[in-house]
Formats: C-alpha cells, structure tokens, sequence
C-alpha cells in the first residue's frame, strides 16, 4: 500500500478533538499531519491512516497499525533540491512500504523520535 502526498504538522490537541471518536480509552496522540485531504495520527498505542475518499470526501477508510506490527522503518532528510523528507514504513506481511512525503515544514525528526519510542517497546 503506497500512500502520496505532501503533509504538514496538526496541533494534537486540535487532533485529538477531531479524531476523538476514533481513539480508545487512554489513547493520546504524540504526532498528528494533514495530507492534502487525508491524515497521519501516531497515538502511544498505535498508527491511523486516514483516507478521505471520492469527490467529497465523505467516504472515509481509516487504518489502524500497531506498532507492534512495523517491522522497520526508515527517514530520507530533505535535501538542498529536494525539499521533501519522506517516510517508508514497512509491516509485517507486506514487502512493499507504506510511504509518505513530508514538506519542509515537517520536522521529520519528530517523526522518527515517535515511531521509534512506540515502535523499539
């Protein structure tokens, strides 16, 4: 599953009031990021995918990945010409990477700092 676009950081407490129908009892979120129409949550339990659908966006899939179920992952740091920091997360039963593209906006370090406190448990 190969998932594009370009993302920007979400307040997570705004996200939290958001998204709050989706999260678990106890469940905080530690990273939030705004795609073009979808988004990116990192809770201290897991990893959601949200995926607005058709014309209208009212469809919406949402995916749910444990971190337990990310066998690795890996950060490509923005360049002098490319300004866009991409992330590829691999899960287990699958051989091709989830992938997501980060403006420059984005501190991909924090990214990788979440990820790799949930994800190394």
């Amino acid at each position: 599953m190969a998932l594009f676009g370009n993302a920007h950081t979400i307040d997570p407490g705004k996200a939290a009031r958001e998204y709050a129908r989706l999260l678990g009892q106890g469940e905080q979120i530690h990273g939030a990021y705004q795609l073009i129409r979808d988004a990116i949550l990192l809770t201290n339990q897991r990893m959601i995918l949200i995926d607005k659908q058709g014309l209208t966006g009212k469809k919406i899939e949402y995916h749910s990945l444990p971190y337990r179920s990310i066998t690795h992952f890996s950060v490509e740091t923005a360049g002098h010409f490319d300004l866009d920091a991409e992330l590829k997360i691999w899960v287990s039963g699958s051989s091709t990477p989830i992938e997501k593209t980060f403006t420059k906006g984005v501190n991909i370090y924090e990214v990788q700092a979440i990820l790799t406190q949930f994800v190394a448990r």
